[in-house]
């Protein structure tokens, strides 16, 4: 699930519609390391894009359906734009040491989202230091684990580190939340991938900025979808208890209407692999759709046991799910879920370039690591030297990425933000 560094200066987007989203692996990071943009770190064990996943899900993939607005309608791909690239040489000369940081779970039961963001920003990285022999960007990795205490602790550690003046994450809203006060008082940029819990942009911060749609944008999205386009007439809404999966079920219910079956609300825990009241509960309810507000650790072993149970509704989850590892753990009770992700899918040539040098295919946040990743550097590259500096370059920018045009409002949310349509088959 990434790239390797691209021979051509720009990327095309032409591709985007036509590319699935492939498998991404779990690579073991110890926290605070620093990797060069060259290096792939350990080897990964995952399916190349568009290929069979591991596990028993046979050739089960993951695959773009549609682009949608917050309305629920179809939004046409772009094609013909080219994004910006990391890779165009600047001959610029930055002080040796230079480093941005990336913080997320690279570790632990959901490790592949941060992963890919991780490996996204390495391509991006690695073509930039290629081009420019006298600006070497570093970047160092501190592993979360996903866990908002875990992030309290690696926090301090980054803002302490004087060479780093911007920071690639963090990745799940949780963590972000918990760390938010640290990163703001320090004046770091947080440029986030994936955190999509809509309340993450009203505490005031100045140097936060999230790099894709949030919750509000794509549980109206999605449930809009849902109800008009699939005609759902009756969804049962599951959740987990992270500040991801609370944000996110709320906006759906919010967006279905009574479409949302009061009746079948259910809450678990992250960590539960056991969840036969839940199970009994849609069972009871016969819905034409199951909900899921939650990460892929819970969601295989979720719809592995309501399959079981004899459930035949439809599965439905969103980014925390739409990964790999979802169909690799569920098997061939994955095969016609609907995953929603306000992130795109990966152009064929990156895709190539991600996978020589990361050894895996892109995933889910792969483009948006590599897009946040290029924009950090662009902003080096333009004579930015402190971490102040970055911020107030993020601020002004406005370019086309391989994911989506970024430009931000005074809030640090996209300016226009869209969500794909992905379905398991």
């Amino acid at each position: 699930m990434h790239r390797r560094s691209m021979r051509t200066a720009v990327v095309g987007l032409a591709a985007v519609a036509a590319l699935t989203l492939a498998a991404c692996g779990s690579k073991s990071t110890d926290s605070g390391s620093t990797t060069s943009a060259g290096g792939g770190g350990a080897s990964n064990s995952a399916s190349p894009s568009g290929s069979t996943a591991a596990g028993s899900g046979g050739a089960l993939a993951i695959n773009p359906e549609v682009q949608i607005d917050i309305d629920g309608k179809e939004v046409p791909a772009a094609t013909g734009t080219t994004a910006e690239s990391s890779a165009k040489p600047g001959g610029v000369t930055c002080a040796p040491g230079t480093a941005i940081a990336m913080a997320g779970a690279l570790t632990g039961a959901n490790a592949a989202l941060g992963l890919n963001i991780l490996y996204g920003a390495k391509v991006a990285l690695d073509e930039h230091n290629k081009a420019n022999p006298n600006c070497q960007v570093e970047i160092k990795q501190f592993d979360t684990e996903g866990d908002p205490q875990k992030a309290t602790q690696v926090a301090p550690q980054i803002v302490g580190d004087s060479s780093v003046i911007g920071l690639l994450g963090p990745a799940f809203s949780g963590e972000t939340k918990a760390t938010g006060p640290i990163f703001n008082q320090a004046g770091l940029l947080s440029l986030t991938a994936s955190a999509t819990n809509p309340a993450l942009t009203t505490n005031g911060w100045t140097n936060f900025f999230r790099g894709l749609a949030n919750d509000a944008v794509q549980g109206p999205a999605v449930a809009k979808y849902m109800v008009n386009t699939l005609g759902y007439k009756k969804v049962c809404v599951v959740q987990d208890n992270s500040d991801y999966g609370a944000g996110l079920a709320e906006e759906i219910k919010t967006g279905l209407g009574s479409v949302a079956d009061t009746s079948c609300a259910a809450e678990v825990k992250t960590g539960d692999k056991d969840f036969t009241a839940t199970v009994q509960l849609v069972n009871g309810a016969a819905p034409d759709a199951v909900f899921y507000a939650g990460y892929y650790a819970e969601a295989a072993p979720f719809v592995q046991q309501l399959r079981d149970a004899g459930v035949t509704a439809t599965f439905v989850s969103a980014d925390g799910t739409n990964d790999p590892q979802f169909v690799s753990q569920a098997g061939g009770a994955a095969k016609d879920a609907i995953l929603s992700c306000p992130c795109g899918p990966a152009p064929e040539e990156f895709a190539k370039t991600y996978e020589a040098l990361n050894g895996q295919a892109p995933g889910v946040y792969s483009t948006e690591g590599y897009d946040l990743t290029t924009i950090m550097l662009k902003g080096i590259d333009s004579g930015v030297k402190d971490r102040a500096g970055l911020v107030e370059y993020v601020k002004g920018y406005s370019g086309q990425g391989l994911a989506r045009e970024y430009k931000w409002d005074d809030k640090g949310e996209l300016a226009s933000s869209l969500v794909w349509i992905y379905k398991v088959g």
